[in-house]
């Protein structure tokens, strides 16, 4: 039986890492390999890169980070699994996939759940966040910090101008099954593609739209097929920094200060950068003839309440929501 080329070349750069591991030594030099599915002018590739260039400073060359970006390594589950077995070290993926291997992320994905960016960060580099980055922990997948992804929304090659124009429409979705539920609450039939796929899947009509923020919305060409972009802003998914657990453990105290202090000083200049590309996006797509529209987001609001309502019967998420909507 042929193997698919993709398949194959998932499992050749797995046998790879396995052969190199996630973190290997070379001249005294402790080398961590992070593998992410963006491209290399978004903003959070940026900042990753600037934290590999900040630990290799306070490390004196003694420790460096390898990045191999594009999916090049797999999609975000697939470099999450890697990560487990500790064939590589490091990765970025969203909340919103994470949630498969920390249900307690799943409050993330609630939409509106942000009051606005600064109620968003408050949250994020709180006491609050910082519990929800080792949630993820018991499976080998410890959270550094929480890079800023934006508000999503959805984009689509029919006109989007309210909820009702979602009706019937193929929406791609994470492997999410908050997003899913989202999209079925505002009458669109979720589909889940892997962010790699999804610009060929949009081409052939597999699914009629998607959601996003700005840049990834920008910098993946989806503009090139979808000419309807519908500024709802209804989720804020941040994007995690994680390190294997093996690979962690494998560090001492004084380099695990390093690698987590080089991660947070990314997160401080990611947000510094992120503004510039959406408002650079923004005035991009318009350029290449996208229609951009700005719906009453209080409809939105009204056809998500039954998720508060559902995610409320647990009594943790319950309280994760209550404690999130307190913070000032």
């Amino acid at each position: 039986m042929k193997i698919p080329r993709k398949t194959y070349l998932f499992y050749f750069s797995l046998c790879s890492l396995l052969i190199l591991a996630g973190c290997q030594s070379k001249d005294q030099t402790k080398i961590i390999r992070l593998g992410h599915g963006l491209d290399t002018s978004h903003p959070v590739h940026k900042a990753m890169k600037f934290m590999a260039d900040r630990l290799e400073e306070k490390s004196g060359g003694t420790m460096t980070i390898d990045i191999y970006p594009n999916q090049q390594l797999g999609s975000e589950r697939e470099c999450l699994e890697l990560l487990q077995i500790g064939s590589l070290g490091m990765t970025k993926v969203s909340t919103g996939v994470l949630e498969n291997f920390a249900p307690e992320l799943k409050v993330f994905g609630l939409p509106f759940l942000f009051r606005d960016s600064d109620h968003r960060f408050n949250v994020l580099e709180g006491e609050i966040g910082q519990d929800l980055l080792l949630a993820s922990e018991r499976n080998r997948l410890r959270g550094l910090t929480f890079y800023d992804a934006g508000s999503r929304s959805f984009y689509s090659t029919e006109p989007l101008n309210n909820p009702d124009d979602l009706v019937g429409q193929k929406i791609r979705v994470m492997e999410s099954q908050t997003a899913i539920n989202m999209v079925k609450n505002l009458g669109g039939s979720p589909t889940p593609i892997s962010w790699g796929e999804l610009y060929t899947a949009l081409q052939q009509g597999i699914v009629d739209g998607a959601e996003n923020n700005l840049p990834s919305f920008y910098l993946s060409y989806h503009y090139e097929v979808c000419k309807y972009f519908m500024v709802d802003e209804h989720t804020a998914l941040p994007d995690e920094l994680i390190v294997s657990t093996i690979i962690w453990d494998k560090l001492n105290e004084q380099e695990q200060k390093w690698l987590k202090e080089a991660a947070m000083e990314s997160a401080e200049y990611e947000k510094k950068i992120w503004h510039e590309a959406e408002q650079h996006a923004l005035e991009e797509i318009k350029k290449a003839g996208v229609k951009v529209t700005y719906p009453d987001k209080k409809v939105f609001r009204e056809k998500v309440e039954p998720m508060y309502e559902k995610f409320k019967e647990d009594p943790v998420m319950k309280n994760t929501i209550e404690a999130i909507q307190a913070v000032q």
